[in-house]
């Protein structure tokens, strides 16, 4: 019997998670649902799922799985309706960047017969210079050769964790298990960091003096480096991220503006160390594109327990045991 998969948000997430699964028809059914009653006729004639309710709490009745692929400053309120229409042993997802918050919110609000695992994305290599955003931008191979940060409260059966995993290795991409804590400090330095850059870049240079000539001058760099802002899941987004990961952000905050002044010290008293800091840059940013193409990441460690997982007592064995260390 196919696993019931209900994804709430038809972005460019949501939307790549369900044409992803739409190659495993035989294992999977997915229903969708969007604020937007747009968004959800598109996604349903994309084939990004198979059918659609627009009605939240019913559009979660009968799943096995709920991925909410949601702005973290909708997540709350998601909890709050969709909580009392759960069924038993549910698993519940959340793709939100940082998890410190949404762990209190899953407390508060989900029955404790729901499952709460929290995952944090990365697209793979092949999309990164994509500029388009939402459902346009949603693409069956978003997740090819990418990574899944996995972690949850504790409490959480191993099977709701391998249910987890077992669905991102259909995405094409590897879980790799972590906590929360670890989670939110790597996504805050890579996903959160570059829109706060974008922002002050912005208001370094937008309404300062000199910005009615700069606004006709600036081009490719400008665009690209202030990019990272208009990608975003909106200010309101992006703000409550920052604000309930506070310590981790105001540490990477300092970390970069280190950078920025060992930079301008080096400018003025040390050109050669100046030129060697760029260079250290470029060439790694350089390996770091070299490592992303090579995906040749560590999956999440098997656990040595006997008792089926909850993929192998829905589906069978065969997709419970997709992505497990062969052995030798």
């Amino acid at each position: 019997m196919p696993v019931k998969i209900t994804i709430i948000g038809l972005g460019q997430i949501g939307a790549s998670v369900g044409l992803a699964l739409a190659a495993h028809k035989d294992k999977v059914v997915t229903t969708g649902h969007d604020k937007e009653i747009g968004n959800e006729q598109r996604a349903k004639k994309l084939g990004a799922v198979d059918q659609t309710n627009h009605n939240l709490p019913a559009s979660v009745e009968n799943a096995d799985l709920v991925l909410l692929a949601l702005p973290i400053s909708e997540i709350r309120d998601t909890f709050r309706y969709i909580a009392q229409d759960l069924r038993k042993d549910v698993v519940v997802v959340d793709t939100a960047p940082v998890k410190a918050e949404v762990v209190k919110w899953a407390r508060e609000f989900l029955p404790e017969t729901a499952h709460y695992v929290g995952i944090a994305p990365a697209i793979g290599a092949k999309h990164l210079a994509g500029t388009e955003t939402g459902l346009d931008s949603a693409r069956a191979d978003l997740f090819t050769k990418g990574v899944f940060l996995v972690s949850t409260p504790p409490g959480v059966p191993g099977e709701a964790v391998k249910l987890v995993s077992d669905l991102i290795d259909l995405l094409g991409a590897t879980p790799v298990l972590t906590d929360f804590v670890e989670s939110d400090g790597l996504m805050t330095s890579v996903h959160l960091l570059p829109q706060l850059i974008s922002a002050a870049l912005l208001n370094a240079t937008i309404g300062q003096p000199g910005w009615s000539d700069l606004r006709k001058t600036a081009s490719r760099n400008f665009y690209a480096a202030t990019a990272a802002l208009a990608d975003s899941d909106g200010v309101e987004a992006l703000g409550m991220a920052t604000i309930h990961n506070r310590e981790n952000t105001i540490r990477s905050l300092n970390n970069f503006i280190n950078a920025l002044i060992d930079l301008r010290d080096d400018l003025e008293e040390n050109e050669d160390s100046f030129r060697k800091r760029l260079s250290s840059a470029l060439n790694g940013r350089i390996n770091w594109l070299l490592e992303r193409n090579k995906a040749e990441w560590t999956q999440m460690p098997d656990e040595k327990v006997e008792r089926p997982s909850m993929m192998e007592t829905l589906l069978g064995s065969k997709l419970g045991k997709m992505g497990r260390p062969k052995d030798g």
